[in-house]
């Protein structure tokens, strides 16, 4: 699922043939709540208000059916009004006619299934709904094999990922450097990230993948606009397609995460991140050559215990 950007960040309908938001999100869409409510906000030109109560509704699909207006713009953050106008702008009456569809669209799971889980268990559950959700996004791989393409051609490749989103920022550079002759971790801010990127482009970038996971920092959104106006094509990885980073980036998969726990858990963007590696892969002639050379290498030195 790929979102092409517009100006205000709502979803290009100029964008490229094969990466095109809403007949992407069409591929693989079952009955899980999360691809029920994509499927609902798709071909809709939302405010960004609107999006914010979009993405919220996303994160917690299972419990949105049962919320109240009040509640679902305290979820949000947002004035309940702006619920109400997020209604009408989606074609219902008013609120309580889109929660009427919620509930007869996206109905919670039976609570027979869950009533016996406790709050370890239902976390894992959770993450488990996740990753389905992300292997029906997945069976449209043109985003995917789009994003390893563009990933295999920069050289050096920027990878950026702040905050929660370090560790697979981390993650994936750990990996691809691997097989990709020249991978740049930024998982630091501060004023030298936009050095950093000028330097990356000036060696030749064309790309950067980015990891953007809740919460968003402004840091990352302000990074992702600067690049693509130093002429990066971004590539994001979020937990959305409603998140802040969609409107700087070029083409945006996402994978949900669990917030059952004190903090988010990110089983989903990591697979994911995973995933695009195999892409990369796919496109790196010599990717089977280094990684047999490294394991020689790693092999004459001792470096791991069978």
């Amino acid at each position: 699922m790929s979102v092409g950007r517009s100006g205000d960040g709502s979803p290009d309908k100029n964008a490229e043939p094969g990466v095109d938001p809403a007949a992407d999100r069409s591929v693989g869409v079952t009955d899980s709540p999360a691809a029920r409510l994509q499927a609902l906000f798709e071909g809709h030109r939302l405010t960004p208000t609107q999006r914010r109560i979009a993405h919220s509704m996303v994160r917690r699909a299972a419990d949105v059916p049962f919320l109240s207006s009040v509640e679902l713009a305290e979820l949000a953050g947002v004035s309940q009004p702006s619920v109400t106008r997020f209604a009408v702008a989606l074609g219902f009456d008013g609120y309580p006619a889109l929660r009427r569809h919620l509930r007869e669209v996206a109905p919670s799971e039976s609570a027979q299934d869950t009533a016996s889980y406790n709050e370890y268990q239902q976390a894992v559950e959770a993450e488990i709904e996740n990753l389905k959700h992300l292997a029906e996004i997945l069976a449209d791989p043109r985003p995917v094999a789009k994003a390893g393409r563009l990933l295999a051609a920069s050289r050096p490749l920027p990878v950026l990922g702040l905050r929660a989103a370090a560790s697979q920022a981390y993650g994936f550079a750990y990996f691809a450097a691997k097989v990709h002759p020249d991978v740049r971790l930024l998982n630091e801010g501060g004023t030298m990230i936009h050095d950093r990127i000028d330097a990356a482009v000036r060696a030749g970038a064309t790309a950067l993948l980015c990891f953007a996971l809740p919460r968003h920092p402004r840091e990352v959104v302000d990074t992702l606009a600067y690049a693509r106006e130093a002429g990066l094509t971004v590539v994001t990885v979020a937990d959305s397609a409603f998140a802040p980073v969609a409107k700087v980036s070029d083409l945006l998969i996402p994978a949900a995460v669990g917030t059952g726990l004190a903090f988010d858990t990110a089983c989903a963007p990591m697979l994911l991140g995973r995933v695009l590696l195999e892409a990369m892969c796919d496109d790196l002639p010599d990717a089977q050559a280094r990684l047999e050379e490294f394991d020689a290498r790693a092999a004459a030195r001792g470096l791991f215990v069978e």
